[in-house]
């Protein structure tokens, strides 16, 4: 059975509220307030960025205490700006404060993820290329992580093995090369009813028209200078126009309008996810 957005939220919130708080909860809050003392609290943005990770808030803080009201003020993929307020916060202050690092852990590494993201989509904002991100996300939240990437105005490429045939350097090397690879994965989805799309990484331009000629869905590029791209693109779009392209492999901020440039179609780049630092986002009892 397929496991619901709804579902898989709250088995992460309640994971991450387990790790911190263990069996016996805020022994901090518990020793200095009683059960009846309130607060006010404002979450709020200190840095410019991008905001991911609103979804998170409520199911947090509800599960420390749902007498906490909530106002969350801004959505996800808006902008921020030092003093921006993204959600206020009244009630229970043990509740509060049980919630508060899991929520800010939640929104400055997710934000911190959109707004890596919306500095790339900026950079290649005046080509047709769009960036994606990958496989490289922490362990049981690449489905929040990939958000993060649509919110920062990214795409995402496959979610898991599961979904795309995405035959890389060492399918190649260990299946008998570029043509028995493909050959291979054309006549898997050619068995049955499968739907899924086929790809197939390359490192070379006489790679690059072999696998055109076999019609995947989809080519990777890996690791070319901008010089070979073009000469792919060029081939591309008189002999096998249907195919997309690809570029991948140690791509930055200072190279990636270079690559978009080239009429490259598609962007994948890990550090979005892998390494993205975390946006400064901080919790102010009033």
């Amino acid at each position: 059975m397929t496991i619901t957005e709804h579902d898989l939220i709250s088995r992460i919130v309640g994971q991450a509220l387990e790790e911190d708080l263990g069996s016996a909860g805020d022994v901090t809050s518990t020793a200095l307030f009683s059960p009846g003392d309130t607060a006010a609290a404002i979450i709020r943005s200190k840095s410019t960025g991008v905001l991911s990770g609103t979804r998170l808030i409520e199911p947090v803080f509800s599960r420390c205490d749902q007498r906490i009201e909530l106002d969350i003020q801004c959505i996800d993929g808006a902008p921020l700006e030092p003093g921006t307020v993204i959600c206020t916060a009244t009630g229970p202050v043990r509740g509060i404060l049980a919630g508060e690092r899991t929520v800010l852990n939640f929104l400055q590494r997710l934000s911190g993820i959109a707004t890596l993201t919306s500095r790339f989509a900026g950079a290649i904002a005046h080509t047709k290329a769009r960036i994606l991100d990958t496989r490289k996300t922490a362990p049981m939240l690449r489905f929040l992580e990939k958000q993060a990437v649509l919110h920062g105005g990214g795409g995402n490429h496959r979610f898991g093995l599961y979904d795309m045939i995405l035959i890389k350097s060492t399918h190649v090397r260990h299946g008998g090369g570029v043509v028995a690879a493909l050959e291979r994965a054309l006549a898997f989805r050619n068995s049955g009813d499968r739907g899924v799309k086929i790809e197939i990484e390359v490192q070379s331009f006489g790679e690059f028209t072999t696998a055109s000629g076999l019609g995947p869905d989809r080519i990777m590029l890996d690791n070319m200078p901008p010089e070979a791209m073009r000469r792919c693109v060029a081939h591309r779009d008189v002999h096998a126009p249907a195919v997309e392209l690809e570029a991948s492999g140690s791509i930055t901020l200072d190279t990636v309008a270079a690559v978009a440039e080239t009429g490259i179609d598609f962007i994948s780049i890990g550090v979005l996810t892998h390494s993205a630092p975390a946006l400064d986002i901080h919790l102010i009892i009033q």
